[in-house]
């Protein structure tokens, strides 16, 4: 009882702090020099300039992850004394239609939000970080369909065709950056639940899929462990480029999506991230993942992954995000298996956005939950995704917005024959509410 209680508390809480936050924002107001002094900390503030070695806000990722520093920061923005607060969301609900033989219909609202605190300390800078989701109630144990969708498990079986709800608690962590020298910093990341070193800019965070209300399929072999439960991440990094290494609970999550899954930490990653140029984010990792799928506890893998992320205003009020990313997963006694994917984000003025997706490939038997005769074969997958998105407002700095997604997929013959198809389709229709975003080289402040 007390499992499901306590979270609900922190629940409300977090929404009560978000108020209070809001609140007090124009008492927050910032101390301005004068001259040459005030002119450089303006330039700063509106580059968004404001940790050790002058990292822009717009860093802050997934986990430790870094995006492009071009990158809109959809976010309420407020201070409380000496604290730099922010409140990123993203919440989509409508209704989602996948067909064939493995197809499901259903309404659902997959959602996020967020509290980010940052504090001087010493001469470096403290952070706190909590993210919750409510996709345990408003999609289901089941989750929401989405075809050849694989991973994790209700009622104790794996999970087909349909995408796993999130944890209430994606992430509480915190986080000490400090200056080690004029051009070096040091990074300091300890998350009870959070994201190890491990893959690019999860899903639900990336600009590129900001208007998407639904998950990648090569979820599994790219970003899955952007939910870990018990993450201790290490890096040293420069204005362009940051090495880091973590130890982690490489278990995915339980069915109780309202708990806390704490092991001992059990596996490693590593991560290269370069950012050249305000526009560009780049990545590789590596990781070991020690007995990730409770159904298989003797099974362990390796998977290396590899992205780049690129961002930049377009027209007078619009916006452009892309990402590719490859991820590759080496178990130690199944088939390599892969995935690719393509996506971009076209924001034309604030109010019109278009959104597609591509994604390639291969997944088992036993990932697609067939027949055990067909266990151990490897088939090729591939999806293409597009979708429209018309948004209001802002009002009261939240922009709400009304849109519609349609999928096709494309698999071989012999995967045909259970979805009844070699070409089924989905569609969605949805609402989502996000808190207004401005590119960070016009953000002023």
């Amino acid at each position: 009882m007390l499992n499901r209680i306590i979270p609900s508390l922190v629940v409300a809480s977090f929404f009560f702090a978000d108020s209070q936050a809001l609140a007090q924002e124009n008492m927050g107001a910032m101390k301005m020099g004068k001259g040459a002094a005030k002119q450089e900390q303006d330039q700063s503030m509106e580059m968004g300039m404001t940790g050790p070695l002058g990292m822009p806000m717009s860093r802050e990722g997934s986990g430790t992850a870094w995006p492009p520093d071009s990158t809109p920061m959809a976010a309420i923005h407020a201070t409380v004394g000496d604290w730099r607060l922010m409140f990123p969301e993203n919440v989509f609900a409508g209704y989602d239609a996948q067909s064939s033989r493995r197809g499901d219909g259903r309404f659902f609202s997959t959602n996020w939000l967020m509290g980010m605190a940052r504090h001087d300390l010493g001469p470096g800078e403290f952070g706190a970080r909590v993210m919750l989701s409510l996709e345990g109630s408003t999609v289901g144990g089941q989750g929401y369909p989405l075809l050849l969708q694989t991973g994790e498990t209700w009622k104790g079986a794996p999970l087909h065709d349909h995408q796993h709800p999130h944890d209430l608690f994606m992430e509480a962590a915190l986080e000490y950056v400090l200056p080690v020298s004029a051009d070096v910093g040091l990074q300091l990341y300890v998350a009870p639940v959070g994201e190890p070193a491990l893959g690019p800019v999860a899903f639900p965070h990336r600009s590129s899929a900001r208007s998407d209300p639904l998950g990648t399929l090569g979820h599994h072999w790219q970003d899955s462990t952007h939910i870990s439960f018990g993450v201790l991440t290490a890096g040293l990094f420069t204005r362009y480029a940051k090495l880091e290494g973590s130890w982690f609970n490489g278990r995915e999550p339980d069915e109780d999506r309202y708990d806390f899954d704490l092991r001992t930490p059990d596996s490693f990653a590593a991560r290269l991230s370069v950012n050249p140029s305000a526009a560009l984010s780049a990545q590789a990792s590596w990781g070991y993942l020690k007995s990730p799928e409770s159904l298989h506890p003797n099974d362990s893998l390796h998977r290396v992954t590899a992205s780049v992320a690129w961002n930049t205003a377009v027209f007078s009020e619009g916006n452009v995000a892309s990402a590719a990313i490859v991820g590759i997963n080496l178990p130690k006694a199944e088939k390599v298996t892969q995935s690719s994917l393509l996506e971009t984000n076209l924001d034309f003025d604030r109010h019109h956005t278009v959104f597609g997706r591509l994604e390639v490939a291969t997944k088992t038997g036993a990932d697609l939950v067939l027949p055990v005769e067909k266990a151990d074969a490897v088939f090729p997958i591939g999806a293409v995704s597009a979708g429209y998105l018309y948004s209001f407002g802002p009002v009261a700095k939240f922009v709400p917005g009304v849109g519609v997604r349609g999928s096709l997929n494309v698999i071989g013959s012999d995967l045909g024959s259970f979805y009844g198809s070699r070409t089924p389709v989905g569609a969605v229709i949805f609402v989502q509410v996000r808190p207004d975003a401005m590119p960070m080289g016009r953000m002023t402040m």
